[in-house]
Formats: structure tokens, sequence, C-alpha cells
């Protein structure tokens, strides 16, 4: 048993969730416990379809390394977030130790997707969006495939909002990646 103390240190995060598997966890700036339910059919197809795309990109031009969304990042606020996908340019995954990598990498991606699933709250999602952004991320988008608008977060930039784009580029931060949306729709 793990009494709650806030905020957690590792450790109790970890034990927490190894106790909770069905459970995805994550834990604020100030250490506030985040309990996620597990997703649904076509949330997970389509986390899926973002995830897949990505990596096809990135294995092509090996540039960094994409991540799906059951991978944990210890943000420089101390923040611990799960993107829906993410990436991180090769030089800075590299400098991290094999310890490091191994167990809740303690980076911010450069790049975030987080898509809006039922039980998610579009303004919870918003403000994770900008404390990527805070913490180093130089592009992201929140996609709701209900309503079909993407808002685009770039670093030091007002966010923009696109009405049912077909796709997205990754501008100078993925060059050449095109996220097709149709199959997120």
């Amino acid at each position: 048993m793990v009494t709650l103390k806030l905020p957690l240190t590792d450790e109790e995060f970890i034990q927490i969730a190894a106790a909770n598997q069905d459970w995805c966890f994550e834990s604020t700036k100030d250490g506030k416990l985040v309990i996620m339910p597990p997703t649904g059919g076509n949330t997970g197809r389509r986390n899926s379809k973002l995830t897949t795309q990505l990596e096809i990109w990135n294995s092509a031009n090996n540039l960094g390394e994409a991540f799906d969304s059951s991978t944990l990042f210890v943000l420089p606020n101390g923040a611990r977030r799960s993107p829906d996908a993410a990436w991180i340019r090769r030089d800075r995954w590299d400098a991290l130790t094999l310890e490091q990598q191994d167990k809740y990498p303690p980076i911010c991606p450069d790049f975030v997707i987080e898509l809006v699933s039922p039980s998610d709250s579009v303004e919870e999602l918003r403000q994770k969006m900008q404390e990527y952004l805070d913490n180093g991320a130089e592009l992201g988008w929140l996609i709701d495939p209900k309503t079909r608008l993407v808002e685009v977060y770039r670093s030091g930039q007002n966010k923009e909002i696109l009405d049912s784009p077909a796709t997205l580029s990754g501008e100078d931060v993925l060059p050449e990646f095109v996220l097709n949306l149709q199959p997120i729709y």
C-alpha cells in the first residue's frame, strides 16, 4: 500500500501506476495526480493512426524518436505528461542517459499531439498544450475529431485554429511530415 502525499516521488508514482495498470496516470507540476480511464475503441483506433503516420515519417528520416500515448515524460516544471503522440529530435534524445531513456524521460518533446476523446475536457487539454510549449515544445496539435477543429500551437506564437483541414504540416520542426487527417476524423 502506498500512502499518498503530494507531490509524489518518482518511486511512489511508479508504484501507483504499476498497481493500477488498467489506468493511465499523469501528474501536474504541483503533484496533483491525474487519473485517466483507458481509451475507447474509436480513440484507440485514431491514436494508432496518428502514431503510425508519425513513425513512418520518422523511420524514413531518422531525425529523432517518435512515441505513442503510453510514454510518460517528466517535464522541466515537474509535471508528468503522456501526449497521444510525441517526437523528440535525435540530438536531444541522445543526450539522455540510457537510464533516463528507460524510465520516464526527463524531457519535454519537441512535438506533441493531443486527440480529444469523449472523456476529455477540451479546456484541460488546452492547458496541457500550453504547458508543453512553456516547457520547450516547438509545435503541437490539439485535434478534435468530433468538431474537426484543430488547434495548432507554436512556440512564441498565438494558437491557430483550423476548421476541417485535410492535412497538417510538420513545418520546420518535422520537415516534410504531413499528417493525413481523413482517417482520424
